[in-house]
Order: C-alpha cells, then sequence, then structure tokens
C-alpha cells in the first residue's frame, strides 16, 4: 500500500471504498462542515466529492499536498476549476455512471408531468376522486425537442423513440451527422423551441447555458408546451418560467434541479403544473455503484501518474 491518504467528504459506496483501501488510506468524513474541512484538508493526496462539497478556492490554498479532486458524478459547478489549475491539482469526474439512470428519469418525469401522476396520486391520498378532471396526453405522436444531445440525450433519444415520438435534436458542440446517427433531426434552437411539444435539457451549466430558457425563449415556444430539466439548474430563467406558467403559454414542468438547491423560493417547486424531485437524477443503486468504481480508478490512476480517461481539468 501507498502512503497516500484520500478523504471522501459525501460519501461513497463500499465498492469504491473498498478498491481504494487497497492502495491508500481512506477517511471517511462524510458531513464535514467546509470550516472542518479547511483545517484537515492540509493532510490529504486526493479528495473525493459529491455534489455538497464546495470545494472553493480557499481549499485549494488550505490543500498543500493535494494532487487530485474526484467528482463522483457529472458536474462539476462545485469545484473552483481555475484554482485547481492555478494550485497544480487534477480534477475528474465520472461523467457516464450516471448517464442512464439520468435518462430514465427524464421519461419518468415525462410521464408524470403529461399525465398528471403527482396530483392524481395526492388526490387518491386525500380521499378524492377526480378522475374526469385528470385527461392527460400521450407521448406518441408528439415531438420532442432535446437541448444537449450528448450521452444523456441520446439516451432519451432513443427512448423517445420506443414511444414513437419525433425526436429534434439542438446541440452547438455535435455535428449534425452525429446527431441524426444517434436518433434525431439535427435542428436550431430557433427551430427547435417553436416545433416541439415537449422540450427536455441536457447540457451542463456554463456562461453560454446559463438562462438559455429564458422570457425570449419561452415567448417562442408553442403554447402548451411541456419543459423538463434533469441537468442544471440555472440554464432555466426560474422567473421566466414561473410567469409562463402562470400565463399557461408552458402547461407543465418537471424538474430535477433548481438554481439554489434546495430551493430558497418554493414559488417554483410548489405550482400546481411543477413536478419537482430532489436532484435525484443520479441516485439510483446501479448508478452509485458505477460512479463509486469510477471515480475510485480514476483517482488513483491520477496519483500514479497513469493515463486519465476523464480528466476536467
Amino acid at each position: 500500500m501507498s502512503s497516500w491518504k484520500i478523504l471522501l467528504t459525501d460519501g461513497l459506496e463500499e465498492n469504491g471504498k473498498n478498491l481504494l483501501r487497497q492502495h491508500t488510506e481512506v477517511v471517511d468524513q462524510k458531513g464535514i462542515t467546509a470550516e472542518e474541512l479547511l483545517k484537515v484538508i492540509g493532510e490529504y493526496d486526493a479528495l473525493i466529492v459529491r455534489g455538497r462539497t464546495k470545494v472553493n478556492s480557499a481549499v485549494f490554498a488550505a490543500a498543500t499536498n493535494l494532487k487530485v479532486v474526484g467528482r463522483s458524478g457529472v458536474g462539476v459547478d462545485n469545484i473552483d476549476l481555475a484554482a485547481a489549475k492555478a494550485h497544480n491539482v487534477t480534477v475528474v469526474n465520472a461523467p457516464i455512471a450516471t448517464s442512464l439512470s439520468v435518462a430514465e428519469l427524464t421519461l419518468a418525469l415525462m410521464l408524470s408531468i403529461v399525465r398528471e401522476v403527482p396530483r392524481a396520486d395526492a388526490s387518491m391520498k386525500a380521499g378524492q376522486w377526480i378522475k374526469k378532471e385528470l385527461e392527460g396526453l400521450e407521448l406518441s405522436g408528439k415531438t420532442l425537442g432535446i437541448i444537449g444531445f450528448g450521452r444523456i440525450g441520446s439516451l432519451v433519444a432513443s427512448r423517445a423513440a420506443a414511444f414513437d415520438m419525433t425526436v429534434l435534436g439542438y446541440d452547438p458542440l455535435i455535428p449534425a451527422s452525429e446527431i441524426q446517427a444517434r436518433g434525431g433531426k439535427p435542428v436550431s434552437l430557433d427551430e427547435l423551441l417553436p416545433q416541439s411539444d415537449i422540450i427536455t435539457l441536457h447540457l451542463p451549466l456554463t456562461p453560454d447555458s446559463k438562462n438559455l430558457l429564458n422570457g425570449n425563449a419561452f415567448s417562442k415556444m408553442k403554447k402548451g408546451v411541456y419543459i423538463i430539466c434533469a441537468a442544471r439548474g440555472g440554464i432555466i430563467d426560474e422567473t421566466a418560467l414561473l410567469a409562463a406558467l402562470d400565463s399557461g403559454h408552458v402547461a407543465g414542468a418537471a424538474l430535477d434541479v433548481f438554481s439554489v438547491e434546495p430551493p430558497a423560493d418554493t414559488a417554483l417547486a410548489g405550482h400546481p403544473k411543477v413536478v419537482a424531485t430532489p436532484h435525484v437524477g443520479g441516485q439510483t443503486v446501479e448508478a452509485q455503484v458505477r460512479a463509486a468504481e469510477d471515480i475510485s480508478n480514476e483517482v488513483l490512476a491520477a496519483l500514479a501518474g497513469k493515463p486519465l480517461r476523464w480528466k476536467v481539468a
């Protein structure tokens, strides 16, 4: 065993811990506070986090021995990449482990919102029988607009095809030929917005994607459109979405992510036309096992100076 020490701050599945323990000393401090992290991070060669821990510039400044930060999952918006680079710390993630889980949740959210499943369930539990009020829509024959046609978007496209949906795909980073090969009709964003009955987002939060769906974008959509987002909070302008829901221009939204988590303002999550879940896209047994194995192997490779599959910074 090497002399490396690895700190876990948001937990990790046992298969990942066991893999790490074969080569390193592992300390599990799940739930550690930001203040506590600053006091101890100097002892560690590697840090593995999920979405809770904020690895900011102060952490990197205190991390005198840190060589690598691993994100057990996809998004790295909780890690200051510029600070990592400045302190010569490698950042890696596990980008494919949760893809299937997020894609499946997207379909679950889609079906829930068009068939009003949460409302139906809540009414039954309240002793009500509101059958006549619950006239939903079928997915068959509808046009699904997928914004972001990477791994998750492609998985959603193949499953939407099984529902006999027409799939439109927009992704400025993927060639039109590749979008077509993955099961979508390549279109521009301005073409996708007015043609789609349902729009789902599968792209990272970047300066370019922040508030991508804003008031102007909603005005271009057809009346009665449904919005699904299991990507990242902040891609949708939540104030504009709330206004579009209130006006009826957007018939409903299903959201797994919010710009602030937990949401500081419950007006959107609590809206009667919104199905809301607490960022559970990757929260399946299978996905977490895959993520633990992937990130553990990647962190060990980084420590050993071996080639990396998923280097972010």
